[in-house]
């Protein structure tokens, strides 16, 4: 229409490119509102984590007592000294003692609680936080505990031992036995922190699975075997990771416990580490310990996650994805 009543034809354009501002203006508020929460956890990991990774790192590199910076710059002498000391060989063969005991005893003795008290039991609640009841003790208490418990003079082992007519044992002295008894406490210490992991993957396999393979005629083996078992796959193999990795950085236990003797019998690699570091001042050999531990703990978790647990992390996307 043309003439003195015409009006100009509306902009369709402009709507849309105002909300395209508008939406731009939201994702930039997002993104700042993510960064400024993001960013107090992301400056104490680097405070907490990361500095101290690459302090140990180049620290390492470095003969070094601890007073003033360092500046004796070795190389990898610190790492060669490591690979050849008879003492760090034997904190790997004493870890690794550890772990396999972990997995052989102290992780079914767990499994087999769990099951127990997951079945309609009198009391079971009770039971529940009897066992649990030591993992809320710091190590610290823990220790202390048992270095009384276990006193080869006055402590209450030997005392039931002598009652029943056997031979008191030196329970921390002997280098045979000292591992073992050091085990003891870590499996009390620690089973029922992965009794309560298992009974809550128990708690999420649905009963219906079981009650159908009773129906088929399987009985409590097989259904454990073949149903409770694999489906509770995924909480066996984060708690297998959790015992390693805990066994690897052990420390507390036994330097109360023992100091890591008697002649290194029951020492570890943390143990090893603080005594250079703190005890005789040799800063730049701890910190390559230190290094190694990481290293060792890397290339476990880098590994567990790619051969063990790639199954898992791959269904907790799909999952995550499908509810998107």
């Amino acid at each position: 229409m043309t003439g003195p009543d015409a009006r100009p034809a509306p902009a369709v354009g402009k709507p849309a490119e105002g909300r395209r501002r508008r939406g731009g203006g939201r994702a930039r508020r997002g993104w700042v509102t993510a960064i400024l929460f993001v960013l107090p956890a992301l400056v104490l990991f680097t405070l907490l984590v990361l500095a101290p990774i690459l302090v140990a790192g180049y620290t390492s590199l470095h003969k070094w007592n601890g007073i003033g910076p360092p500046s004796d710059f070795i190389g990898l002498d610190n790492f060669t000294r490591l690979l050849n000391s008879d003492i760090f060989l034997g904190d790997l063969q004493n870890g690794g003692i550890l772990v396999v005991l972990s997995l052989v005893v102290q992780l079914p003795l767990s499994l087999g609680l769990a099951v127990m008290l997951n079945q309609r039991i009198r009391g079971r609640a009770l039971y529940r936080l009897l066992f649990f009841a030591p993992y809320m003790l710091s190590e610290a208490i823990t220790g202390v505990l048992f270095s009384l418990i276990l006193s080869p003079e006055a402590g209450l082992a030997n005392r039931l031992l002598t009652s029943w007519g056997l031979e008191p044992w030196s329970w921390l002295s002997e280098p045979d036995t000292v591992l073992f008894s050091i085990f003891l406490v870590i499996t009390w210490k620690y089973f029922g922190f992965h009794m309560i992991i298992y009974l809550a993957g128990l708690q999420g396999i649905p009963k219906e699975l079981h009650e159908a393979a009773r129906i088929d005629g399987a009985g409590g083996w097989k259904v454990f075997r073949h149903v409770t078992l694999p489906l509770l796959g995924p909480t066996i193999r984060v708690s297998v990771f959790l015992s390693v990795i805990g066994t690897i950085q052990l420390f507390d236990l036994v330097w109360i416990l023992t100091g890591g003797g008697p002649s290194h019998a029951s020492e570890t690699m943390a143990v090893s580490m603080f005594e250079y570091g703190f005890k005789r001042t040799q800063i730049g050999y701890s910190s390559a310990i230190s290094v190694a531990m990481f290293l060792i703990s890397l290339v476990f978790a880098l590994g567990y996650q790619r051969f063990v647990l790639r199954r898992d992390l791959e269904g907790a996307s799909t999952t995550m994805g499908d509810h998107r």
